[in-house]
């Protein structure tokens, strides 16, 4: 059974930064594709940002250079460092992560970042 816990959230001013983790735990979960969504107020779930198993990784136009994802495998745990942070970003954020074949796919349970203007 794969449980994924999310942390790292909570009220920043503008320019500020946080670093989200998810982990997962699970007796035979490996570590395959990560990806991070966000959900603001009133608006539909966007994607933000994949990280490979091979530590690659894709943003949407609107974070890059200020977000940063990262892993570790051996931890089988995913990180999403946000810095500069602005009141657009305001949302609850989620992770989503496969397992290394690709056949599961598992969420966390979603963290709020809220940026104050």
């Amino acid at each position: 059974q794969v449980q994924v816990v999310e942390s790292g959230g909570g009220l920043v001013q503008t320019g500020g930064s946080l670093r989200l983790s998810c982990a997962a735990s699970g007796n035979t979960f490996s570590l395959g594709v990560s990806s991070w969504y966000r959900q603001a107020p009133g608006k539909q779930r966007e994607w933000i940002a994949t990280i490979g198993s091979d530590s690659r990784t894709t943003y949407v136009d609107a974070v890059k250079g200020r977000f940063t994802s990262s892993r570790d495998g051996a931890k089988n745990t995913v990180y999403l460092q946000m810095n500069n942070l602005k009141p657009d970003d305001t949302a609850v954020y989620y992770c989503k992560m496969q397992d290394f074949g690709g056949i599961w796919e598992y969420w966390g349970q979603g963290t709020q970042v809220t940026v104050s203007s």
